[in-house]
């Protein structure tokens, strides 16, 4: 891969003079015309030997563009804020929206790569975040980003001059430092290493450009032309996008006449909506899991973990009642709720996971969400607020990222609270007629309850996909709101009581 940018690429001062105004004009129009359809972020991901012009070939592009709407990012260590959470919480936080460009300096690769180079992880965890680097990336471009990659490079020979030159100069010498010269020594571990990322990670939808750095005309004009002609070609696809033959839909209730979930078990069908609780006993039981929850979160062991709680359900299943039993058991500095509703504008300009991504607890902390990333399979399938592309690959991505959470410590707890058709209509009148309760009664949800199968189906494949090992669902009968409050105290002290041994 590195070969072939070392064969000495030059372009003489005449050509550059000659050609660099037209490629800033172009930029400079097409980033313009990307902005006014803000159909699709632009991210350019930016690495390579040190001294191979990164730095140089950036300001380039915020010189030739307009800056505004460039923002640049150079990771360094994390701070202790970004330790405290799942490693890719930094990169989520920073993606641009949809019309902009995001350049990342020492991006998701730096860390992977750094720590196979000083042997600080082996081949097959270096393997595994490769692959959690192409999901990632493929998350993106499955969600329309335009992803460049951007690899400078310099031969070892190379490097050394160009070192030697910045070093001898008063004015450039402040630019190398004794860490160069010390990767400078690993330089053959470090191409070789790099190497293998690069061809593991290179995909048809985010493949690497390697560039050879000694030539600053030849460097500044092949990443110009490769991020110009990217850019070209995405905007010619949304103004002519494909011709597509007949839809094919997946296998529903509504498609065929086959039900996909004939020859097996329906979960909701093993709730038992019969058990129920007094009110002696409940109070009892209330008192005792609000007092152990409390002592749970105040170990001193929790201060290294934090507990993501999803909450969801059909409309009047009394997640917001189960929530404040939670809540009232704790310190209003321990948690955080996180209700979700439509997203917002901000919100749409970013991948689906984004707001969720952006709401992870830091270390010690309880985040409750009140209706959650679920929601893709759910009501947007339901309701087709998005194709059914997008909620078929919603199963694993959802499970990527839940796997990330678990993996850096976060205890993710999932309640899916259920009640009866009956009961939900006895719920919905009570509303009604109550004047303190209307405010929780509306059109939408009279809407919802003639989808009432639709739901159920969408439920049954979200657990049968997603109930994995590391983030089972609790399926919790919330026919008796009080039995239903006590099981879930119940289920998340009996995680963090596992968590903490």
């Amino acid at each position: 891969m590195f070969e072939s940018a070392e064969v000495g690429n030059e372009i003489d001062k005449a050509t550059y003079k000659k050609e660099e105004p037209k490629l800033r004009q172009a930029l400079l129009s097409a980033q313009y015309e990307a902005l006014k359809a803000a159909k699709f972020p632009i991210i350019i991901v930016v690495g390579g030997i040190d001294g191979a012009g990164k730095s140089e070939t950036v300001n380039l592009l915020n010189e030739w563009m307009d800056p505004r709407h460039i923002h640049a990012h150079a990771f360094g260590d994390p701070s202790d804020e970004e330790r405290e959470r799942p490693p890719m919480w930094r990169y989520w936080r920073a993606l641009p929206p949809k019309g902009k460009i995001g350049i990342f300096f020492h991006s998701w690769y730096s860390r992977p790569i750094l720590d196979r180079v000083h042997g600080e992880i082996n081949e097959d965890e270096f393997d595994r975040r490769l692959e959690e680097i192409v999901s990632f990336e493929k998350m993106l471009t499955d969600e329309g980003a335009l992803i460049l990659k951007f690899w400078f490079h310099l031969s070892k020979k190379t490097q050394r001059n160009r070192l030697r030159e910045l070093e001898s100069n008063k004015k450039t010498a402040w630019r190398v430092t004794a860490l160069d010269w010390k990767n400078f020594k690993i330089y053959d571990r470090f191409k070789k290493i790099t190497e293998r990322a690069l061809r593991g990670t290179s995909r048809n939808q985010a493949a690497w450009a390697v560039i050879e750095g000694t030539d600053p005309n030849y460097r500044s004009l092949m990443a110009g032309q490769a991020l110009l002609d990217a850019i070209q070609a995405r905007l010619a696809q949304i103004k002519t996008p494909p011709k597509l033959g007949k839809k094919s839909q997946p296998k529903s209730e509504k498609t065929n006449s086959h039900n996909p979930h004939e020859g097996r078990v329906r979960v909701v069908n093993t709730i038992d909506f019969s058990q129920k609780i007094d009110k002696g006993e409940y109070e009892k039981e209330l008192e005792k899991y609000q007092r152990k929850l409390n002592l749970l979160l105040r170990d001193k062991k929790f201060q290294e973990h934090a507990v993501v709680a999803v909450f969801e359900g059909l409309d009047a299943a009394g997640k917001g009642g189960a929530i404040r039993r939670i809540t009232g058991a704790l310190d209003a500095r321990q948690y955080t709720i996180v209700p979700i509703a439509a997203p917002t504008e901000e919100e749409r300009a970013q991948p689906y996971l984004w707001r969720f991504w952006r709401h992870l607890p830091r270390q010690g902390r309880l985040t409750i969400f009140d209706r959650s990333w679920y929601g893709r399979v759910l009501v947007e399938r339901v309701e087709g607020f998005c194709s059914p592309a997008d909620w078929l690959r919603a199963f694993s991505e959802i499970n990527d990222f839940e796997e990330q959470m678990v993996r850096h410590g976060i205890l993710v707890v999932k309640f899916w609270l259920q009640i009866s058709k009956a009961e939900q209509l006895r719920r919905f009148k009570e509303r009604e007629r109550i004047g303190f309760k209307k405010f929780k009664i509306t059109d939408e949800d009279w809407r919802n309850r003639k989808k009432w199968d639709s739901y159920e189906d969408a439920m049954c494949d979200m657990v049968d996909r997603t109930s994995t090992e590391i983030a089972p669902w609790n399926l919790v009968s919330a026919e008796d709101k009080r039995l239903a409050r006590i099981e879930v105290l119940r289920a998340l002290c009996k995680k963090l009581e596992k968590l903490l041994k």
